[in-house]
This record gives structure tokens, sequence and C-alpha cells, in this order.
């Protein structure tokens, strides 16, 4: 079977764009393929940061032959009707087709099609052009003659602008061969804006700038190697990171991984080459993030720590080189070097300065006094001056002053129910966000909240106020850490609260796939801190309190509040089937809880839906969900008919033992069910209604529900009504499976 090789070289291509591009590439080439009638067994893409390659194996030669009949109209059809379905078909005449006949319909005609299949090189060479036009890049660019203005020749033809090839940076070259390894390939003939494909591709373009011819994937492999061009990126990032770990090992260091700088610095280099750099150590007295940033942003390079030292950095980093330098890369270094030093010397310019007074310190007097700040302190002057200077929170929702006001008033109300010291989550809310005038935080914005946290420590905080300062960020993902320190959940939860009620007022809710405010986010971290730190908060109380804060709420709070629920409740359901809960088990339990604030216990939804799993995987809670389940048919029935159903249970008309033996354990089951969900048992709720399986049982068994007598048939009905009634104090049953 032959294979399939092309190569699409140009202009350095983004590191952040390669990866996606090369899948885009097999995406599109095989769905062409595919479609055009052609099958293969396996194809790759592989990336550098001058090309784009795609190696597809055992493809079919050619497309098979197509035979298909076309239904057409009666015979005795008018003739507008029969030309177009000649036009349809490709036929000229009617002649062309035959007349079938249907013992209802009469005769009709139908036209036998064939289209002979066509080769694959025909294939691949009307389907490559179309792809590279069509490519989807995040940016691109026309560059030479068609990269003029509008109106002006491109490539001979007038004002042709708009149909000029654009690609991320100028396309220099294409290799396009189809073959069988048995045999020579063939360069598969087609040009785009002058570009024509064939089976030359370069080297990298210092050591080995030279033309290569190729011939299939095997051998292009293997020249480009030859020529310092590593092909797999994952092979470049294995080369990267083990190079990179011995090199360090060699000088009594480890290396501090960075798999996100891995993936980038691998879209940097064809030929990988690790090297080291050093700086002073002075430098080292900055905080160990900071350098990390820094070196990392400006450079691309990884740092190192002390062999075995779990924290804390040495004065050497890792880079990465793209050439083989004669020198051994010592120049290279020692620019690194140079440019290391001047960004760590700004950084240290940063560090020193927001741990000194304000110059504007005397107009902060206001701000200090409304947040009760101590203007000794530098991260309290910085939140001075963050409500001083007015600086815009939304504009809808005031500023980031205001904001920090709200937070504070909410983090002291949530702080007794988490177990926190009130005082202490006030504090930490007022400081959460001061770093964002600091120095550091304003040249790395990914700083915000650990920065506050060391400045914190630094002014002597309590140790629980500084942690909370950085973690009340917290979680920012579903694989982010949950704080757990009670001052941190206070605030964190206070943070988050705040947001969604702030947007939920201002009615900019996420719509579809659209979130630009990480509002999914926020109530999942809400949920996340309530279920794993088993935080009992009613979202409605510390929803109240949060509106205090907005005049936008004014009389709609019950309807705010209801619509934000129902939004916690959606991100609940995501969260509980990514831990394996049963969709219908959490539906049922929210049900059961519909159009009141009675579910806006989290952890206590969360427990139920356990205790209802638990109490389905046995026995009797398959039997009771089937008799419960046959109760509530037959009632939905009646009432769907208007049948009269009795508003209580009348014992004077049971007529059979298993209608009273039934009403009594209801009655049981009731009491004992209420009292245990008063207890928060849930697990004891469940086994009070298990007690229900046997006379349910017994009374479908040996009771008519439909009898003659109007007020018995309204009795029973009644009794059915309590067993709908008692299941429903745990969850709406209807909405299990099963």
């Amino acid at each position: 079977m032959p294979d399939f090789l092309l190569e699409l070289r140009s202009e350095e291509i983004p590191a952040r764009m390669q990866r996606k591009a090369a899948g885009d590439l097999r995406k599109m080439v095989t769905d062409g393929l595919v479609e055009a009638g052609l099958t293969y067994e396996a194809a790759r893409e592989y990336w550098t940061p001058r090309r784009l390659t795609l190696d597809i194996r055992g493809m079919t030669p050619r497309s098979k032959d197509v035979h298909e009949e076309k239904k057409g109209p009666s015979t005795k059809a008018p003739q507008q009707a029969i030309e177009g379905f000649l036009r349809s078909a490709g036929l000229t005449d009617i002649s062309q087709a035959h007349v079938h006949t249907d013992p209802k319909k009469g005769d009709f005609y139908v036209a036998h099609i064939s289209k002979p299949g066509r080769a694959a090189e025909e294939i691949i060479a009307e389907l490559m052009p179309a792809v590279i036009r069509a490519f989807p890049w995040p940016k691109s660019m026309r560059w030479g003659a068609a990269s003029g203005p509008k109106g002006a020749r491109y490539n001979g033809a007038e004002g042709r602008g708009g149909d000029t090839l654009r690609w991320v940076r100028p396309l220099q070259s294409i290799v396009c061969t189809f073959g069988p390894e048995t045999e020579e390939p063939k360069v598969v003939d087609f040009e785009i804006d002058g570009i024509r494909a064939g089976n030359v591709t370069y080297g990298h373009r210092f050591h080995a700038p030279g033309a290569i011819t190729v011939r299939r994937f095997d051998d292009y492999v293997a020249k480009l190697e030859a020529a310092k061009v590593v092909l797999d990126a994952d092979r470049r990032k294995q080369i990267i990171l083990s190079d990179a770990k011995n090199l360090a090992f060699a000088s009594g260091l480890d290396l501090v991984e960075d798999e996100g700088l891995l993936e980038e610095v691998s879209g940097l280099v064809e030929w990988p080459v690790v090297l080291m750099g050093e700086f002073e150590q002075d430098f080292l007295a900055i905080p160990a993030e900071v350098i990390r940033l820094t070196i990392r942003a400006n450079q691309k390079c990884f740092v190192t720590r002390p062999h075995g030292e779990a924290e804390g950095l040495s004065n050497r980093f890792v880079l990465i080189s793209n050439i083989e330098a004669k020198d051994g890369g010592r120049e290279i270094a020692h620019g690194n070097g140079k440019v290391v030093r001047a960004r760590l010397s700004d950084a240290h310019y940063f560090w020193n300065t927001d741990q000194h007074d304000l110059p504007d310190l005397g107009e902060l007097g206001a701000s200090a006094e409304k947040f009760g700040l101590d203007m000794k302190k530098p991260l309290d002057q910085r939140m001075a001056r963050l409500d001083h200077l007015n600086v815009t929170f939304h504009a809808k929702l005031g500023t980031q002053g205001q904001r920090v006001d709200r937070i504070r008033k909410l983090a002291r109300e949530i702080a007794p129910i988490v177990g926190a010291d009130p005082a202490l989550a006030e504090r930490a809310a007022v400081l959460a966000k001061a770093d964002l005038q600091t120095e550091v935080v304003g040249e790395f914005p990914e700083l915000q909240g650990a920065m506050g946290h060391k400045y914190a420590l630094l002014q002597g905080e309590h140790a629980s106020v500084a942690a909370a300062v950085e973690e009340h960020y917290k979680p920012q993902g579903p694989s982010d850490r949950v704080p757990t320190d009670p001052v941190s959940v206070a605030v964190a939860l206070a943070d988050k609260l705040d947001t969604l009620v702030g947007f939920w007022a201002i009615d900019e809710k996420p719509t579809g796939s659209k979130d630009p405010y990480a509002l999914r986010r926020a109530a999942l971290g809400v949920i996340r801190m309530l279920i794993e730190n088993a935080a009992r908060v009613q979202l409605g109380r510390a929803g109240d309190f949060a509106m205090n804060g907005y005049s936008q709420v004014s009389g709609q709070r019950a309807q705010l509040f209801m619509d934000l629920l129902s939004f916690f409740h959606d991100r609940l359901k995501v969260y509980l089937r990514d831990q394996g809960a049963r969709y219908d088990l959490i539906d049922a339990v929210l049900a059961a809880g519909e159009g009141t604030a009675s579910n806006d216990d989290l952890l206590m939804v969360v427990r139920r839906v356990e205790a209802l799993g638990t109490f389905l995987d046995t026995e009797d809670g398959k039997n009771l969900l089937a008799g419960t389940k046959r109760a509530a048919n037959i009632l939905a029935a009646e009432e769907k008919k208007g049948t009269r159903i009795a508003e209580a249970v009348d014992t004077s008309l049971f007529r059979e033992d298993e209608e009273q033996a039934l009403f009594a354990a209801i009655n049981q089951a009731d009491k004992e069910a209420a009292q245990a969900i008063q207890n928060e048992d849930f697990s004891a709720a469940m086994r009070a209604l298990s007690a229900l399986r046997a006379p349910v049982d017994s009374f479908f068994d040996d009771v008519l529900v439909n009898d003659e007598d109007l007020d018995v048939r309204a009795n029973r009905l009644a009794l059915l009504s309590r067993i709908r009634a008692a299941t429903d104090e745990v969850a709406d049953f209807s909405k299990i499976a099963g």
C-alpha cells in the first residue's frame, strides 16, 4: 500500500501554535481524503519551528468506482420536471435513463450513475491547495508583493489581494510524495501562489541550510537528523529534559522542572543544545517565585536548586540553544547571563520598593481610616492606595475598594460558620487585594496572592491571614488545591460569593460557552470548598447578606437568589457526575426541594445523594423504588383523568388488612424518616423508608386500587399519595431510573 509524505516549510512558527496546527493539518487532510473515497491505515503529524509534517501510511492507490441509482419523476411528468432530473443526474437526454415500474405509482425514470474511481495523486493534488488556503491559523499574513495595498498588482494579476495565500509566516517550500515502499515514490504535482510541490526540503538554518532530496518518510527523517533537525517534538522534549537534568546534576544541582516551559522551548529549536548560565549570588535574596518567573518570562530558561533541597534556588540556570557553537556555547551562556542579570536587577528593585513607604502616603489617610489600616506597614499602604485611586473592578460593580469592603463584611459573617476567627477573616479580606498595587505584581500579574502572602509575613501578620491573602483565589480550576485553613476558606467563599451575586445583580450571567468573568469556575470553587471541607454554609443566608452590598438588587432578592441557586445546582451536578454519582439520583434529591431554598446547603445535598445511592443498591431499596414508581404512575394516570382523590386517608373505609398494614407502616416510616432528616441522618431516613417495602408489595398484590365504590377508590388513591409524600421527603423517586 502506498505512503503519503507532506511537509509545509515556512519561517518560524510561534511555539504556542505548533502542536494545534499539526493536529489541524492531519485532520483536514485525512478528512478530505476519506471524503474523496480514500482510506488509510495510520496517520501521524510532526512539527518543528519551521515545518509541519504529515506521515500517512497504507493509503489506497485510488478511490473506488461508485455505482448508484437516482430516482426521477414519473414518465408522465411535465417536461420541466424531466429536464430538472436530467440536470441533477448529469444526463443529456431522457433516453439515457431507465424506466422502472411501481405497482402503485406506475412508471418512473431512474438514472444509473457510474463514477469511476480516481487516482490518489489526483485527489491529493486537488485537495492540498484547498487545505493550505483554508488553514485555520489564529493569525496569518501575506508577504512579498501580495502584502502591498489592495488594488496593487499581485503576481501579475490586478487587484487580487483577497485571493493570495495567507500563512502564519512566509511559506517557503512544499514536499509532497506518494508511492509504495517497493517503488520510487512520485511527486504529487500542484502549485499554490508560485510554490510548486516537490521532493526537496532544507535542514537546519545555520548548520545545514542546503537542499535535501527526500523520497518517503523514513529517509526524510534520517536526512533531516543528519542535517541537524529533530523532527519529533516529543523527542526534542526528552532530549532537553534529559540533558538539562544531567547538566544540573553534574554541577551538584537539581533542575526545577516546568512542563509548560519545556513544551515552549521544544518549539523554539530544531536542534536542542543545553547550556548553563549563572548570575550573582546576591540576587537569591529575591523570592524564588520572582526569580523563576523573571528568568522564564524573559529568557525561556529553567532554574535550578541545590541537589536534594525542596526549596530555594541556586544562581545557575539552564538555557536551550538552537546551535552547536564552536566555543561550546560559552558566549551564548554569557550573553543570556547578562540579560538575566539585568532582568533580576529590575526584579530586585521592585522587591525592595514594595517594602518601603509609598511616596503619596500623605494622601491615603481617608482610605486608611475606612479600612482600619496600619500605615506603618507596606501592605496596608498598598491597600489604602488601591482604594484611594478608585481602581475600577467593573463599570457596574464599582471600585476594587468597594469590592474589598463588601468581601470583608461577608467574610466576617461566614467566618463563625466555617470555624474561623471573624477578626482574622476580616483582616485577611482587607489585605487580600493589596498586592495588586505592588511593583512585583505589576510586572508579574500571575504572582498576585503569592506576593501578598510574602509581604504579609514580612510585616508580621498572623500566619492564617497571610495564607488567606494567597489562598482566597483558590481553587482556580478542577485540579487546583482547595484551601483548608478556616480563615482562607472564609475569605475565598466571600470573594467568590460576592462576585457571583454581583454579576447576577447586573444580569451578566454565563451564556452558552461564553463565561468572560469565569463565573462557572467561581461556583465550582464554592462547591468544592464546601464539600471537601465538609462546611455547612446555607447559601441563602450568605447570599442574602452579600446582596446588601448591591443597590441593583432592590426588590428582586428572592428571584435573584433562586436563579443563582439553580446555577449552583447545575454546577453541583457536573461536579458530582465527575465524582461518579448517578445523574438521576442527583436530580431526584434536588427535585425534592425544587422551588424552595431547602437545597441551599450543598453539603447536605451531597450526603443525601450518597445515602440514596447506597440505599438503592440494596434489595429493599430496589423493591421500594419499584413499588413507589407503581404508586406514582397510578396516581399520575388518575390525576390526568381528573379522578377524585381523597384529601386524607379515612381508616373507616378500609376493607382489607393490607390497607391497614400499609397505613400503619407509612405513619411509622414517615415519623422515623422525618426525625432522621431533622437529625441529618440520611442513612437512617432510608432505613425507615425501607420498612415500607413489604406492606407496599402486599398492598399491590392483594388490593384493587380502582374499586367500584368511588369513596373506597378515592381513599386508596389517598393512601398511594401518602407513599409518594413519604418518599418525597428524601427524594423524588419518579426521577430515578430503573
